[in-house]
């Protein structure tokens, strides 16, 4: 089997690397786990329990040997979304729907396709779900009560301004002891998980110091069950899945980026290669599987991806043994987490926030002020007032008309004559002036991509083109025309098909494959003439003077060609190929 080849030469030694790494990423993962379930509005025990099932199955079936997988704050806000418009039940349905369709993206080998998401439009969302995951920790961290959630930013901020009155000075000292952990254990002690150590620190002053003041997991959700995850059978119907094929595709969207992001990561870190298909049928399995057990969708973590590499991971066995990790804590210890403050767990995800905001990306790419700055900006906008769907749907719209309008103005069609003053005679726009200009043979150097976006360009050349009465021969210099498509090619046969109509002699010069196999498929290179094709444009020029009226050249002073003295006396051209 290929996954069985990354245990090649597999030693002792490295199984205790990954037993090191793996159970360092388990403490990791487990605050996080808590923190994001509870952020996703739904029990924090859905957060263990989709760590471990998700996280061994994206170890064993993904396409990276180092990514960690679970419960990610990327999908906090549209978690929560779903949980307040169509409740936790449907929301395991969604999550099912999205992972059979992370597996269909993955045997369609869709994983390549990720990468070509605007890089303006991945930073201006991951800061907007930023935005709202740090906002959305503001009540837990001041202890406000009565708080409800709402699916929009707007309203849950001003659910925040109409319950300050209920602030809770406990909660805010919890929060700030917590905080304080997460600041400056990695300054002391850098190999520590500071999550852990702000969990445990904050929990244990504020049971001390004042117990029963602040709101615990257990007060707000219940007790932690201890025990392994319990099969649960989804309830699935027709109704409920075409209901939730939307919010299943969001998810499917948003993990197979936030997944293969990740493993781009993991390659930088470790100079590796994943494989992007087969991570999407990994995490289509995990999140298949997670449901079944009541965990919410999965996908590659970044910042537990990344301790797993730091902390010596050597193969996808770190990642099973994070999710072993996890489980065994939840069946030892799972009673205790009952008393963890929730002012405790939003520090926590204030700092995941940050550290995902990507700020310093974020102000250097506005600071640019060109058209991914907008994309940006309009993004993010949207992706903090409205919805995710929206945001991207907006920024992948945006980016695509404002490169359909950069690649449209990189299209130029000039006129050119040889520059008889260098070595080569380069071809060369200057050389034609009103004084030197062959009034019979235009030759035109076309620049950049014929396709639907630059048709207006084109057309306004074979426009002027027409006009021209004089012309008996037109070459065109394809060399810098690396694609056309099907408006290009329509536009350009159209173009020929008139010119020849009105008897001038058409000949190419120097086409690429690309544009030549789609001129063969539509018979326009057949209607122009194989012979009238030409690799070198100093052959085509041959060519071309040989199709001209010579009695026309007589008494001319253009001289545009070296030929165009003796024609211009005699009327006859003798040599045939150009000095």
């Amino acid at each position: 089997m290929k996954w069985m080849k990354r245990f090649n030469g597999y030693s002792a030694n490295d199984f205790r690397k990954d037993l090191i790494s793996g159970f360092i990423v388990g403490i990791v993962a487990i605050p996080l786990g808590m923190a994001f379930a509870i952020a996703s509005g739904v029990k924090p025990e859905y957060g263990l329990y989709t760590t471990i099932i998700a996280g061994i199955l994206i170890s064993l079936f993904g396409g990276s040997k180092f990514q960690i997988g679970g419960p990610t704050g990327a999908f906090i806000p549209i978690l929560l979304g779903i949980v307040i418009q169509y409740g936790y039940e449907n929301l395991l349905i969604a999550g099912f729907l999205a992972g059979i369709f992370l597996v269909l993206m993955g045997l369609l080998r869709l994983g390549s396709l990720i990468r070509f998401i605007p890089k303006s439009v991945t930073i201006g969302f991951t800061t907007g779900i930023a935005v709202i995951i740090f906002s959305g920790q503001i009540a837990n961290f001041l202890g406000l009560e009565g708080v409800q959630r709402h699916e929009y930013f707007f309203y849950n901020m001003k659910e925040i301004v109409l319950r300050i009155s209920s602030l809770n000075l406990y909660s805010v000292l919890t929060a700030i002891i917590c905080l304080a952990a997460l600041i400056f254990t990695p300054k002391f002690f850098p190999k520590v998980p500071a999550s852990l150590v702000g969990i445990i620190v904050s929990t244990l002053i504020a049971v001390w110091l004042f117990p029963g003041k602040v709101t615990t997991i257990g007060t707000a959700y219940g007790n932690i069950p201890s025990g392994l995850p319990e099969f649960v059978p989804l309830e699935l119907s027709w109704d409920r899945i075409v209901m939730m094929l939307q919010p299943a595709l969001i998810i499917a969207m948003l993990g197979s980026i936030e997944s293969l992001l990740s493993a781009v990561v993991a390659d930088e870190m470790t100079s590796s290669r994943h494989n992007s298909n087969r991570e999407l049928i990994g995490q289509g399995v995990a999140n298949i599987a997670a449901p079944l057990f009541g965990g919410i969708p999965a996908t590659g973590a970044i910042a537990r991806t990344a301790t797993n590499i730091k902390s010596g991971a050597v193969s996808p066995l770190s990642g099973v043994i994070h999710g072993v990790v996890v489980l065994l804590i939840v069946v030892l210890f799972a009673p205790y987490a009952s008393n963890i403050p929730l002012a405790s767990m939003a520090p926590i995800l204030m700092v995941v926030a940050w550290n995902m905001s990507e700020y310093k990306t974020f102000t250097h790419m506005l600071k640019t002020r060109t058209g991914d700055s907008l994309i940006l900006l309009v993004t993010f906008l949207l992706t903090v007032f409205t919805t995710l769907t929206i945001a991207v749907q907006v920024g992948l719209a945006l980016a695509v008309i404002l490169f359909i309008k950069r690649m449209s103005g990189m299209l130029a069609v000039n006129k050119v004559l040889p520059d008889h003053t260098s070595d080569k005679e380069k071809m060369q726009p200057h050389m034609v002036t009103e004084k030197r200009d062959c009034p019979q043979l235009g030759i035109y150097t076309v620049e950049g991509t014929l396709f639907f976006g630059a048709s207006h360009i084109f057309e306004s050349f074979g426009r002027k083109l027409l006009e021209d009465s004089n012309l008996q021969v037109v070459l065109l210099r394809m060399g810098k025309v690396p694609f056309m498509d099907a408006t290009g090619e329509s536009n350009f046969s159209r173009l020929i098909q008139q010119l020849m109509d009105r008897g001038v002699v058409v000949v190419v010069s120097g086409i690429k494959s690309q544009p030549k196999k789609l001129l063969m498929k539509t018979g326009c290179y057949s209607m122009i003439g194989k012979d009238r094709f030409f690799e070198h444009t100093g052959e085509a020029i041959n060519f071309a003077l040989e199709n001209i009226q010579y009695n026309k050249c007589l008494g001319c002073k253009q001289f545009a060609f070296h030929e165009c003295a003796e024609l211009s006396k005699t009327g006859k051209l003798n040599r045939k190929h150009i000095s």
